[in-house]
């Protein structure tokens, strides 16, 4: 068997001057990230002073006990899970990203092109307006519901994609797009059977994506993901980048093409299937954010995947705080604001694509 390629596709010559800038960015990331958390922490209906954040973020990590007044209570128990939430969700959406585009080798791949947060969608809207959020599944309610969901629109789309022994791009793209439209019909019947305005509102909040939800109680399960998620897709990061060169070129060079769609497939699924079932479906940010680090430092999967994870988590955390504080009277759904984001940067990013490519 020939080695399997260490080079990403594209030029060579680059790969020196990438890693120092890689490295020099994810360092800027990182201190940006802990800014924006403090920021997010700090700020909203009662700002707090981020000198008295961190000391009561510190007590409450060295084990001493809540301080006296609201002050604890909104930042501990308000404010850190739910910007600790936006972060991993962030950050899970940019590893789905990069993952799914390379799965497809397809520039505008997303987490939901799959059809796996039209299941996890389908899921959590019936446990709403059907009520089993009252009793709850595993003891985790509308989340439970909307992994259940995911899993069931991830086992139909992988027995379709996979009949005939094939598990090419388009077959999966297709079985995707086609489930997902399918289940998508179904919730949007479920939404007319809500029986009243006030579960037609939690419905469609929930469908734009909310981070309002977050309790230290379900932290756990997304950073479990997005860790095991970002280890399993790192380990395959070479292989992710012979994939792009084209299936024939791929295997040339010792890359077994079908098993590796097929664990990417099942990482971006399980893994979208989690985001989906924490924070609602958000939209663009994992279309998005690959896009932004690949003009930055290029398409090599070994550095991409970790610049797209803390990309997305600062982006979110950013998004989550405007939500909170642009508006007095209500919050806004995440996934209006990432969509507004999203699609002046896509049509930025598309034109400059076409001038290169004149």
């Amino acid at each position: 068997m020939a080695p399997v390629l260490d080079d990403p596709p594209g030029r060579t010559a680059d790969r020196p001057a990438r890693t120092p800038r890689a490295g020099l960015l994810a360092l800027g990331l990182g201190v940006a990230l802990v800014v924006a958390l403090t920021g997010a922490v700090s700020l909203g209906s009662t700002d707090i002073a981020p000198g008295h954040v961190w000391s009561v973020v510190f007590d409450r990590l060295g084990g001493a006990a809540p301080r006296p007044g609201t002050d604890d209570l909104i930042v501990w128990q308000l404010r850190v899970p739910r910007a600790l939430l936006a972060a991993l969700v962030g950050a899970g959406l940019g590893l789905v990203g990069t993952a799914a585009q390379a799965l497809v080798r397809n520039p505008l791949a997303d987490p939901y092109l799959l059809g796996i947060s039209n299941g996890a969608s389908l899921g959590a809207v019936a446990a709403i307006v059907l009520g089993a959020s009252a009793g709850g599944v595993l003891g985790l309610g509308l989340s439970a519901a909307a992994f259940a969901g995911a899993l069931g629109a991830f086992a139909l789309v992988w027995c379709v994609a996979r009949r005939g022994g094939g598990f090419s791009p388009l077959r999966l793209v297709l079985a995707g797009v086609g489930i997902g439209q399918f289940l998508s019909g179904f919730t949007s019947y479920l939404v007319l059977q809500a029986g009243d305005e006030q579960q037609t509102r939690s419905v469609l909040f929930w469908l734009m994506g909310s981070l309002s939800g977050a309790t230290w109680s379900v932290l756990w399960l997304p950073a479990l993901a997005v860790g095991a998620g970002l280890v399993a897709l790192q380990a395959r990061a070479r292989l992710m980048n012979a994939l792009l060169m084209g299936d024939e070129t791929a295997a040339g060079v010792g890359v077994d093409v079908t098993r590796l769609r097929r664990e990417l497939f099942v990482v971006t699924s399980l893994l979208t299937g989690v985001l989906v079932a924490v924070s609602g479906a958000i939209g663009f940010v994992g279309l998005m954010v690959p896009h932004l680090c690949r003009m930055v430092i290029g398409g090599d999967h070994r550095r991409l995947l970790p610049l797209s994870a803390l990309t997305g988590a600062l982006l979110l955390v950013v998004v989550d705080l405007v939500c909170r504080t642009a508006m007095d009277t209500q919050e806004l759904p995440v996934g209006v604001v990432t969509a507004m984001l999203g699609a002046p940067v896509l049509l930025v990013i598309l034109d400059r694509r076409t001038a290169v490519g004149r």
